[in-house]
């Protein structure tokens, strides 16, 4: 049986991962940043040594995108230097390695799919970090390494822009959400069953593109929020990118292609708004449970 070792495994995508892993009879280390912190080099060697793993999946990732505009130095020390530790100790023993990434390396301005092949061109520190990683990976394991580039990401186990609309919802009585970005609102739990597919198939190492199918706004997002909520979807209000300013350059385009996914023979990805059903009961109970806990 395949071992395989997560990192990063308190966060969303991390725990959803390992929670499907487990309740599919996998071999799984679950290892959170207070067990195994990436950027010290030795210790993730010491590590993956003492498991070895048959697969390693870095969730582990700076992903504050504003404050890697003040912290690029610290950002890639997570986003860049960690998957690189990670890629020699798994080059060493031979296990395969999944790097997930983002849409953030392109620069945005595109008016169709970005395909795999497509040239990064990032415009903010959190994708030049997040490239870096990419490469990192790419370079060291050539015949055992892959990027799965992800984007817009929700779930039960942690803030997402599906939570704060959620709470909006129940505090608000409208909210202006921007209606000129656009991109694949992604479940987590789907792509950690990307990541499990991927893992188990015989697609060649590389690139590859997960995030939902389809494509929508963040207005788009929120007004179906919303109308699953039983709320009026016209409390939702369109704004739009310059009137929020932000430190981080948003792309105004994020949707990506699948077209090395599903020549790989992997099943395409779920489109956005089947995912968000599914996921809807998950995520309204944990933002109640966690609304409903006091303070500290």
């Amino acid at each position: 049986m395949t071992r395989w070792l997560v990192t990063g495994a308190g966060g969303m995508l991390g725990q959803d991962l390992v929670l499907r892993l487990r309740r599919s009879g996998a071999d799984v280390i679950a290892l959170d940043r207070g067990h195994l912190d990436i950027t010290d080099r030795a210790a993730t060697a010491a590590a993956l040594a003492q498991a070895r793993p048959g697969v390693v999946v870095n969730c582990a990732g700076w992903n504050a995108v504003d404050d890697a505009e003040a912290k690029e130095d610290q950002a890639l020390a997570v986003n860049g230097g960690g998957p690189a530790h990670l890629a020699a100790a798994c080059a060493g023993l031979g296990a395969r390695l999944i790097q997930p990434s983002t849409d953030y390396v392109f620069s945005g301005t595109a008016s169709a799919p970005y395909g795999e092949a497509d040239e990064p061109a990032p415009q903010t520190a959190y994708g030049r970090t997040k490239l870096a990683g990419e490469r990192a990976v790419l370079a060291a394991m050539p015949d055992g390494g892959y990027v799965l580039r992800t984007a817009w990401l929700f779930g039960a186990h942690g803030p997402s822009f599906v939570t704060a609309m959620v709470r909006a919802e129940a505090t608000r009585d409208t909210v202006a959400v921007v209606d000129d970005q656009h991109g694949q609102p992604t479940w987590t739990a789907d792509l950690a069953g990307q990541i499990q597919l991927l893992a188990q198939s015989a697609a060649p190492p590389g690139i590859y593109h997960a995030s939902s199918s389809g494509q929508t706004t963040w207005f788009g997002l929120a007004r179906a929020i919303f109308e699953l909520l039983g709320a009026d979807p016209d409390r939702v209000t369109p704004t739009s990118t310059d009137a929020l300013a932000r430190p981080a350059r948003r792309p105004g385009y994020s949707v990506l292609s699948h077209a090395r996914w599903i020549s790989a023979g992997l099943p395409p990805p779920p489109g956005w708004q089947h995912a968000l059903r599914r996921a809807f009961p998950e995520i309204v109970a944990a933002e109640r449970r966690r609304s409903a806990s006091p303070p500290g």
